[in-house]
């Protein structure tokens, strides 16, 4: 074999593998893990006879599209910054609500009241909100700190 066609056929090798390479890639691509972003949280605390809340906001994208996205306040100085918030741990936590924002994103809120006695009985401090996304082929991403707020 003349050296011209050695090189020639070493060259599409290496072309033809990274092309192989380049397509595994762009498959794997194609299965994200749903991603929490732009992430934010507001806390108006109640005054007087006027009740308070939370309110959280965040976008999900995710290849094979939104199943669920829950949600959990929880105070920096809790057994969740000790031990670790697991997706174990956020099955009890509440559902957002989702709608369409975009090719395979959602834009999800979550709003709770806060009343006096619910204020009362808060640590104060720092809080952070948590976010179990699930994906519907079922894989799921755990934001532990995807937002936080202040409570005084």
């Amino acid at each position: 074999m003349s050296r011209r066609i050695a090189l020639s056929v070493a060259a599409g090798v290496v072309i033809l593998g990274g092309a192989g390479a380049g397509a595994l890639a762009l498959a794997h691509a194609g299965e994200q893990a749903p991603e929490p972003a732009h992430s934010s949280a507001r806390y108006t605390a109640p005054d007087g006879d006027r009740d308070g809340s939370l309110a959280f906001v965040t976008d999900v994208t995710a290849s094979s599209g939104v199943k669920s996205v829950k949600v959990l306040a929880w105070p920096q100085n809790s057994s969740f910054a000790e031990k670790g918030l697991t997706a174990k741990d956020m099955a009890a936590a509440e559902s957002a609500v989702c709608k369409p924002s975009g090719q395979n994103t959602v834009r999800c809120t979550y709003t709770v009241k806060v009343t006096g006695a619910d204020a009362e009985s808060s640590p104060r401090g720092v809080w952070h909100v948590a976010v179990l996304a699930t994906a519907k082929d079922g894989t799921t991403t755990l934001d532990t700190k995807a937002a936080g707020f202040t409570v005084r």
